[in-house]
């Protein structure tokens, strides 16, 4: 008769939720989307404006507001202790925050170019 050999060596490892390195990542990840499309949106207003000082302190603005933004939203799931980190019930939570996260990273630098675009047309440049 033979006998099964259950090796839980071959079993594939069972992987904790663990909601603050995911937000970590989301952060990091939305700072490098957000920090393309900053340089793309402002560089096209650069070449669309001429000599104009409104998309360097769009620069600004934009580099002002994701920063402290980015910091809350690593600072609220940071905060969690080891079993709340890995609790599922998190997860609506967790989504909204990483909607929010995604819809400033990629429509701040846009917003706030068009904003610049619409003040430097109503003023002349």
């Amino acid at each position: 008769m033979a006998t099964l050999d259950h090796s839980y060596e071959d079993a594939a490892p069972v992987r904790a939720i663990d909601w603050r390195k995911r937000m970590s990542n989301a952060v990091a990840w939305a700072l490098l989307v957000y920090t393309a499309l900053q340089i793309f949106v402002t560089m096209s207003a650069l070449h669309a404006e001429g000599t104009s000082m409104l998309p360097y302190f769009a620069l600004v603005v934009l580099v002002i507001a994701i920063i402290p933004a980015c910091r809350r939203f690593e600072r609220r799931w940071g905060r969690l202790d080891a079993v709340q980190a890995a609790d599922p019930a998190l997860a609506p939570r967790f989504r909204r925050d990483m909607i929010a996260l995604w819809l400033l990273a990629i429509g701040l630098p846009f917003v706030v170019t068009g904003v610049f675009k619409v003040l430097a047309l109503a003023f002349g440049r």
